[in-house]
């Protein structure tokens, strides 16, 4: 079999990933065929975007984080077809839906007259293997976003494909080619995470990482914000929103934070979302009519006002002097506390237009902070990511195939971590170690850890932004030897590998500034 052909896409990539390509295009020729395709899977994978799964429960509301995610309303949110199957979303040059059979065979649709992925697939789903929705959006050029199923769902063949995409099932050849490349997971919960989801969340760890249960690529975010209450107990208090409260995010923020304890050997944090209304603001949903619905509702009596937001049939009951039609819209784009707090917003300016009142929206949504995570802990990080997972589904391989392909593989590992530009590699992996409590740390040692193994640059990778290339030599130098003196004085035996290997790194760093300094 032809080796995967990666030279128009080898400057998308980093160089940790260039270099688990170089040593997997390496070894493939000494082994036998099913291994070399194994192998060749890998490297693509290397090459492509970084494949990003948003998971969850079933109506936890994963299809409007992917809408606002991708910033097209493409991902339907009712009940269809579609819902139960792993939907890619992917980067083309032309928009299209193609439903790929269990036999590898793909039948291609439009997308509908709205825009989405379309409610008949012609086709029996127990059919079907996974969609690729292709769209022209630059914002899939990096990333692939992966739609899946709920847990939780009465439908078993749905909740078997998002186990298989976070690892815990096996599936078809067909299916796992596309479900099983997930190299990072937004997970989406509505409440306080229970066992199930706290089990999602590790076997994805142990199927994407050399060291499991850690949240090197996995964020969590805590949906319907707007409708968790102050004072909840340990169901999440999802239910009526506090009215009158000058925060919707206020109590969510709380369980948000209480949630990214609770889990913090699973993901890296847990963001409050009102997920409704970034999709309505990211997907440009919102629209002057929409605007013009909140004036008159702004322009109704106060009493009046504070019964329509009291619930959503409240809301839509048909004795006020609002047309029912817009009123019916503007909760289906933004829910009841949106509303309350757009109408909010004309009262104390009521020259707002449309575009500002989104903005606004945007605002008091929680998206800039998911957007902003997703940036810095998988876009920024996808080199050392895609190679960590590389690795991970070449230590699978080893352990799968027979000799001698299981030990030239191991070989193949094993030259590659030897390797001084490689240790970055290793300091990954002690970042997986600190971060899933396997080697505990202190909390400022580990955050850290955490910050020198995925750091972009130096700066990055030494917390000091804006410094010079010989203040950044110097911090790298003494971090090495405050290293050096934690491995050998006062840490367990555990620790002293962990400080060992940090304290490599930092000494490698120290000798790359300082030749760059010298040239």
């Amino acid at each position: 079999m032809t080796p995967p052909d990666t030279t128009t896409d080898a400057g998308a990539v980093g160089p940790l990933c260039r270099l688990v390509a170089a040593v997997c295009t390496s070894m493939r020729t000494n082994l036998s065929g099913p291994a070399a395709e194994a192998v060749d899977d890998v490297v693509r994978r290397i090459f492509g975007p970084l494949q990003l799964a948003v998971a969850g429960r079933i109506k936890s509301g994963k299809s409007t984080v992917v809408n606002a995610l991708i910033g097209r309303r493409v991902s339907p949110t009712d009940v269809r077809e579609c819902t139960r199957l792993v939907t890619r979303f992917r980067y083309g040059t032309v928009d299209r839906v193609e439903v790929v059979r269990l036999d590898g065979s793909r039948a291609q649709l439009p997308y509908d007259a709205d825009g989405m992925v379309p409610a008949d697939l012609h086709v029996q789903v127990d059919d079907v293997a996974f969609i690729d929705a292709y769209l022209t959006s630059a914002l899939l050029r990096d990333v692939t976003v992966i739609d899946t199923p709920g847990l939780g769902s009465v439908d078993s063949g749905s909740v078997t494909r998002t186990r298989a995409l976070l690892g815990a099932e096996d599936l078809d050849e067909a299916s796992r080619a596309a479900i099983a490349s997930a190299e990072a997971v937004v997970f989406v919960l509505t409440q306080a995470a229970r066992a199930d989801d706290v089990e999602a969340l590790a076997i994805f760890r142990a199927a994407t990482t050399r060291q499991a249960s850690s949240p090197i690529n996995a964020v969590g975010v805590l949906n319907k914000a707007d409708q968790i209450t102050a004072g909840s107990d340990d169901d999440g208090g999802a239910g009526v929103p506090a009215t009158g409260a000058d925060d919707p995010m206020a109590a969510a923020r709380s369980l948000a934070r209480a949630q990214a304890i609770a889990l913090q050997h699973r993901v890296s944090d847990v963001l409050p979302l009102m997920g409704l209304v970034a999709e309505t603001a990211e997907a440009g949903l919102f629209t002057e009519a929409d605007a013009d619905a909140l004036r008159q509702i702004a322009a109704l009596d106060a009493a009046e006002r504070e019964v329509l937001f009291y619930s959503a049939d409240l809301f839509l009951r048909p004795d006020v002097d609002v047309p029912l039609t817009a009123r019916t819209r503007l909760l289906e784009r933004l829910d009841v506390e949106a509303i309350r707090h757009g109408v909010g917003m004309l009262a104390v300016d009521d020259r707002l237009q449309a575009g500002e009142l989104r903005r606004r929206l945007a605002a008091i949504s929680g998206f800039g902070a998911v957007r902003d995570a997703v940036d810095s802990e998988f876009r920024r990080r996808a080199d050392a990511i895609k190679a960590n997972v590389a690795l991970a589904s070449l230590e699978s391989l080893a352990g799968a195939s027979p000799e001698p392909d299981s030990n030239r593989i191991r070989d193949g590992i094993e030259s590659l971590l030897q390797r001084p530009e490689a240790h970055r590699l290793r300091l990954v992996e002690a970042a997986s170690l600190v971060a899933s409590a396997t080697v505990p740390l202190p909390e400022d040692l580990a955050r850290e850890v955490a910050r020198f193994a995925v750091g972009r640059t130096a700066a990055d990778q030494l917390g000091r932004p804006g410094a010079s290339a010989d203040e950044l030599a110097a911090a790298a130098l003494a971090a090495a030897r405050r290293w050096r003196s934690f491995a050998s004085f006062g840490s367990t035996p555990a620790q002293s590998r962990v400080a060992h290997t940090v304290h490599r790194g930092y000494f490698l760093l120290w000798q790359e500034l300082q030749s760059a300094t010298r040239s």
